[in-house]
């Protein structure tokens, strides 16, 4: 990461590219973090794979906004995880973020589906009770 601030980092972004809310840079910049903790924890080298990242995402949406993630994730411009690629990378361009050699930004192609994965947890179990 660079010395530039995080909100410039974000007015670049979204004056080059308005398709995504200034609030999904937010969350995908805390969600990253969270990767990075949660697979790299104590390692010295704290760089993630956008599978890693998209993995933080599904984490923290679920964790923070529970059975509204969708909506709010929908609303903000993120629908699956090109999106969430997009938004990395646009970071990447304004110098906010770095990256390895080996990152491309397909690596966040496919992934899981953003509807499964966030309404999943919240469908009422399919047993019938005995």
């Amino acid at each position: 990461m660079s010395d530039l601030p995080f909100f410039v980092a974000v007015q670049t972004a979204v004056a080059k590219d308005p398709r995504y809310d200034p609030h999904a840079y937010e969350f995908v910049r805390e969600a990253l973090h969270l990767a990075a903790k949660h697979f790299r924890e104590g390692q010295e080298d704290q760089h993630v794979t956008g599978g890693e990242v998209l993995e933080g995402v599904r984490m923290h949406a679920l964790a923070e906004y529970g059975p509204l993630a969708l909506h709010l994730l929908h609303s903000w411009g993120l629908r699956r995880g090109e999106d969430v690629g997009n938004i990395v990378y646009n970071l990447i361009e304004t110098g906010y973020f770095g990256k390895n050699d080996g990152d491309s930004i397909e690596d966040f192609a496919g992934g899981y589906d953003f509807e499964t994965a966030f309404t999943q947890p919240f469908m009422p179990s399919s047993t019938t009770p005995a």
